[in-house]
């Protein structure tokens, strides 16, 4: 019998897939608009999830009224969230078992984030493996997510074909940027509801699996 193929590569979101850092997000959105003597609600949040963060720092400046440029907004974000990595990181269940799997079998893989290059980097230094061989960020690209720049992005850089590869997502804006861009897209909700539409691949979490299943997709 043939050996399954391998993915040419596998293509992570950062927030709300490898890692659980959307609540990190939240907080610092919320304490920024607690300077400003803005409400912040749960929704508002969530409804940035997937955004690119100069599109989500938009939003956050008309809602709060704010004198701060967008720029401003993006740089104080991320300082915020980079210093709450930090101290921990917390792993979405099964991430970073099936991630040092990849890297055992030699299956390239990259970082696709709407997080500032930075940010990602912080993140990968601290994973104690070599675990991403690209990382694609959201000031890396002109358009973010949902066009699909951001993954045809990382496949180029990989040199790989972006229909060989899978690629998580956690929000719907991420999703569809992984399937606009042709991509093998699984959708792993986490703070928001992913819909479901004919073709879309949707599981309920990484825990448990394995490189074997992501084969399974090439069949």
């Amino acid at each position: 019998m043939f050996k399954k193929r391998l993915p040419a590569a596998v293509l992570w979101d950062m927030d709300g897939t490898l890692v659980d850092s959307e609540h990190y997000w939240m907080a610092s959105e919320r304490a920024l608009a607690s300077a400003h003597s803005a409400e912040w609600t749960d929704k508002d949040g969530h409804d940035l999830i997937g955004n690119s963060l100069y599109e989500s720092s938009r939003i956050i400046k008309a809602k709060l009224n704010s004198d701060m440029s967008t720029e401003a907004i993006v740089q104080h974000l991320t300082d915020s969230v980079v210093a709450k990595l930090a101290v921990e990181i917390p792993w979405r269940p099964g991430a970073k078992e099936l991630l040092l799997e990849l890297k055992k079998k030699g299956v390239k893989t990259a970082l696709v984030t709407m997080s500032l290059h930075r940010m990602a980097q912080e993140v990968v230094d601290k994973i104690p493996f070599d675990a991403f061989d690209v990382i694609v960020g959201g000031d890396d690209v002109s358009r973010g997510k949902p066009f699909p720049d951001p993954y045809l992005q990382a496949a180029k850089l990989l040199g790989v074909a972006p229909e060989d590869c899978v690629a998580f997502e956690d929000s719907n804006t991420g999703l569809r940027s992984a399937e606009a861009a042709g991509t093998k897209a699984i959708g792993i909700p986490n703070f928001i509801e992913i819909p479901q539409i004919e073709g879309r691949i949707l599981w309920p979490t990484l825990e448990g699996v394995r490189l074997k299943d992501l084969q399974r997709l090439f069949d």
